[in-house]
């Protein structure tokens, strides 16, 4: 019974060595499939022309003697923004920063003294030139004034009766029956009662003027002020605040400072009869509040800034400025006609003086040396060295030298169809061969 019973004892190691030994082999296959699908999906990919990962000189198929021999990898084109050379208008402009002013400001005074009785304005308003605003008592005034016309019509009837006296005097010195000296007599008092009735029609002027003065008008157009004074209280001439405080906002004028440097090109546009436009803008610059034209310069240079005040007139219609704005100017002096413009940066600036990069049909750039002339917010003036028509390089330009290669954008680079197909290869490769070595170790598994 013992001796039956060892073979059976012996039987089950080989079978447990078998197992073991074919899942060590499954797990290395696995490992070694793992190891191969690494290194295939992470080698780098080998440059156009045969050139390895490693570079010029190193080993493998690119370096000396292989098949990329000779070729070492070449810097890749630098892409660039462009811009073509156009031809413009651009005007020369004279910019300041100005004040806003009134073109007149007037303290509204009542010409003769009374209580005030109405107000017939309302504060902020617009008014006209010629409008009542204020009603002062005028019965004391119509006294006045009807007391001047009695005594202009008293005299006036002595007047008559001296001149039909005189009348008479002349006859009777004619037949001889009168003496010359009581003609004479005569006649020197109709003068002189000419005199007084002249004396009392202007004493009755006044009074009328005077009476009109109770009516307080604006003597100009424009807005009043706050008001000053209440209804009741008396009012007069000498008073300082007056009844109102009008000023003018239709025109309207902005003051500013011009560079004495800048004076004889503006005094000769001037002399020369030319309308310079100038344009308000706000403290940004790039909303326009109003337009109007160059109006006036002063007479001498301001030592201690350099400067030379001016004036500008707008017609404010839309009442865009107010008096005592701060403002930025922008005053048009002449226009260039037909200037080659680039954008400004496309322009550089170098030991030689300013240059730009141009841009030649087999792609490469060369550097032309320029000279700039005047320039606006985003262009810049080319007066020498470009032609119109020329592209120049804008972007991307730090990185370029004389000859350099460059990519317009959105160009595709040469090979990229190419190279994208041998990278779909590639994957197809690996895909296969990851499917076969998973099969392999399926079947060494099941074993």
């Amino acid at each position: 019974m013992d001796s039956q019973a060892k073979p059976t004892l012996n039987a089950n190691p080989p079978k447990r060595s078998r197992k073991l030994l074919g899942s060590v082999i499954a797990v290395a296959v696995m490992a070694a499939l793992g190891g191969l699908a690494w290194y295939l999906t992470h080698q780098p990919a080998t440059p156009a022309g045969g050139a390895s990962a490693q570079g010029p000189g190193g080993p493998g198929p690119g370096g000396p003697g292989g098949p990329g021999a000779g070729g070492g990898r070449r810097s890749p084109a630098t892409t660039v923004g462009v811009a073509t050379a156009e031809k413009a208008d651009i005007p020369v402009t004279l910019e300041a920063l100005g004040t806003v002013t009134a073109a007149a400001t007037t303290t509204v005074r009542p010409q003769v003294s009374g209580i005030l009785q109405s107000v017939l304005y309302k504060e902020g308003q617009m008014v006209k030139a010629g409008q009542v605003l204020a009603q002062i008592d005028p019965r004391q005034f119509e006294m006045s004034l009807m007391q001047a016309t009695g005594t202009r019509q008293r005299d006036e009837a002595q007047l008559e009766n001296a001149r039909l006296t005189l009348n008479r005097y002349r006859t009777l010195l004619t037949q001889d029956s009168i003496a010359r000296q009581d003609v004479d007599t005569q006649a020197a008092l109709v003068k002189q009662l000419e005199g007084t009735v002249m004396t009392d029609k202007a004493a009755e002027g006044t009074a009328k003027l005077n009476l009109g003065y109770t009516k307080v008008v604006a003597p100009i157009s424009g807005r009043v002020g706050l008001r000053t004074v209440d209804i009741g209280n008396l009012v007069g001439s000498s008073d300082t605040s007056g009844i109102a405080v009008i000023t003018q906002l239709s025109p309207i004028d902005v003051e500013f400072s011009i560079p004495q440097d800048s004076v004889p090109g503006v005094a000769q546009r001037v002399n020369d009869g030319a309308s310079l436009p100038a344009l308000a803008l706000d403290r940004t610059r790039t909303n326009t509040l109003d337009s109007g034209k160059f109006y006036a310069m002063d007479n001498q240079i301001d030592t201690s800034t350099g400067t030379v005040k001016a004036k500008a007139r707008f017609a404010n219609a839309k009442s865009t400025l107010f008096p005592s704005q701060f403002v930025n100017v922008r005053l048009e002096l002449n226009t260039i006609k037909d200037a080659i413009m680039v954008p400004v940066t496309a322009l550089r600036h170098g030991t030689k003086g300013d240059f730009v990069y141009v841009l030649k049909e087999d792609k490469t750039v060369t550097v032309r040396q320029v000279k700039r002339g005047a320039s606006t917010t985003d262009k810049v003036q080319i007066t020498e060295g470009l032609k119109l028509g020329e592209q120049v390089i804008t972007e991307g330009a730090d990185r370029l030298k004389e000859g350099a290669k460059v990519t317009l954008p959105g160009a595709k680079p040469a090979g990229a169809g190419a190279g994208a197909g041998a990278d779909g290869a590639a994957k197809g490769e690996h895909h296969r061969r990851n499917k076969e070595g998973a099969a392999k170790a399926e079947g060494a598994a099941k074993q």
